[in-house]
């Protein structure tokens, strides 16, 4: 065991000039502040990855419809349903792959690809002329969306242990952001021939193709951040040629504190290097990206219904908003949001801990959406005030939710798994989120239909499903479902 140790130290001094996970070790030890540069490249990427996710919801129901696939107005909603949920197919079976390739040879080569692949999409589907052609579009690009995953663990890496917290809270928060203002982009920018016809001429590009615009927005956006990835640093420590030959350098760096202290790290490590291999029978692993999922399939539920549940008609117990209204609630609860994930989180986060976060976003979100029927019997500008202090608290709720969860799924696992890991759990909810927009759209449509029933009428009916999801993952974050996992640096 001794020689071993040994031979492993003089590896990892072999090694560590060429090696740009070792940089970034020394880079933390040398800059004890919070890494603002390095923060806000990740902000941009990671909100890449969010806003093209739901931008087709505000329009995606009139795309088909010019299509001319659907015989019946009815039938629209179905072949809606197939595009929606396509970019989570195609995300579910390749996610773990780019996981490994993460692992293998870096994070920023698989971030490149995954911001390149938006632009070329993202761009083709809003130049769809017909629904397989849309429907293929957004398969590829989920298929090769891989950011989500590789970012989380990204994140988890490019700062000292104490600003953890708040790395992995910017990439929630942009990603809840994006979430956000994805479908006001949607929605204030597809068919712009009829919205603004004194911009835009009918003959021009945007004539022939309505729905472009949304999608060259962010598109745009996109080169944005595959420029801005040029000045994010590797962080995948590669100064051994076999992953499972090494330790992870991060890890016994940031636990050791003298000689004593790595010697035991290293020991631990080199146990831990045995089991590793296998991430599916890591239950504190496990049980987090299954709680994970449980919320996911709440959060993309409610994104639906949301939105539906705006635009309907008062008489059916909706807001009656123009799809410019929902944009307008959208962008000030993404902003309310952004403040909150920013300034507040991180000082409540080291105070209670992940975990409790977690619960406590979980327990107040209950009745705040059993209250969200009622908010429908208001009108005029205190209907307004309502919904935006409703939905800023809703979004923060969930996102502090989710970020809590994104920390304790890099605490179970060592950095050189953190990429396979996160793509695990990006496979999983993506299976979970595949199943909202047609589950949240069937559930309301049938809301409607009972109007006058005696239990839970009209829409009381569709925030009272969400919350029995809601208090599932949150039974499910006490013992023996969820195992806590080991503080890792």
């Amino acid at each position: 065991m001794e020689e071993n140790r040994t031979s492993l130290l003089e590896r990892e001094a072999e090694y560590r000039e060429k090696c740009p996970g070792c940089k970034m070790d020394r880079l933390k030890q040398e800059q004890a502040g919070v890494p603002y540069k390095l923060l806000s490249f990740i902000w941009i990427v990671s909100l890449c990855t969010a806003l093209q996710i739901s931008s087709l919801f505000p329009f995606v129901y009139f795309m088909i419809r010019d299509f001319h696939i659907a015989k019946r107005e009815e039938d629209i909603g179905f072949y809606a349903g197939f595009v929606g949920s396509s970019f989570m197919v195609g995300r579910a079976l390749t996610s773990l792959f780019w996981g490994v390739v993460a692992d293998r040879y870096g994070r920023k080569p698989v971030i490149l690809i995954g911001t390149f692949s938006v632009v070329v999409f993202n761009t083709l589907f809003g130049l769809s002329t017909n629904f397989w052609m849309a429907l293929s579009m957004r398969f590829f690009l989920g298929c090769f969306n891989s950011l989500l995953g590789t970012i989380r663990a990204y994140a988890s890496e490019v700062c000292r242990e104490e600003y953890r917290a708040l790395a992995l809270s910017v990439v929630s928060t942009s990603r809840g952001i994006g979430l956000i203002i994805g479908p006001a982009i949607g929605g204030f920018f597809a068919q712009p021939v009829e919205k603004y016809p004194n911009l835009f001429a009918e003959s021009s590009i945007f004539g022939r193709f309505p729905y472009f615009l949304p999608c060259l927005i962010i598109s745009v956006y996109a080169v944005g951040s595959l420029v801005a990835c040029k000045w994010l640093p590797e962080t995948l420590h590669k100064h051994a040629e076999k992953a499972h030959e090494r330790a992870d350098l991060h890890d016994i760096s940031e636990h050791s504190s003298n000689d004593s202290g790595q010697k035991d790290n290293i020991v631990e490590l080199e146990d831990k290097q045995i089991h590793k291999s296998n991430l599916l029978k890591n239950w504190p692993l496990m049980s987090t990206i299954i709680v994970y999922c449980v919320f996911s399939l709440q959060e993309m539920g409610y994104s639906e219904i949301f939105s539906l549940w705006a635009v309907s008609d008062k008489k059916y117990g909706g807001l009656s908003f123009s799809s410019q209204d929902v944009g307008e609630v959208l962008v000030i609860s993404g902003f309310g949001l952004l403040l909150f994930q920013l300034l507040l989180y991180p000082p409540v986060e080291r105070r209670l801990g992940p975990l409790m976060v977690t619960r406590l976003s979980a327990v107040i979100s209950i009745p705040l959406l059993s209250c969200f029927p009622y908010i429908a019997m208001l009108s005029g500008v205190v209907l307004h005030l309502v919904i935006n202090c409703a939905a800023i608290l809703r979004n923060t709720l969930s996102v502090s939710l989710v970020t809590g969860l994104f920390i304790l799924l890099n605490n179970a696992v060592p950095q050189s798994q953190r990429g396979a890991a996160n793509a695990i759990s990006i496979t999983a909810m993506s299976v979970f989120k595949a199943f909202g927009p047609a589950g949240g759209g069937a559930l309301f449509s049938w809301a409607q239909e009972r109007q006058v029933a005696s239990f839970l009428p009209g829409d009381q009916m569709v925030f009272f499903a969400l919350n029995v999801v809601q208090f599932i993952g949150l039974l499910l974050t006490f013992k023996p479902f969820l195992a806590e996992p080991y503080q890792r640096e």
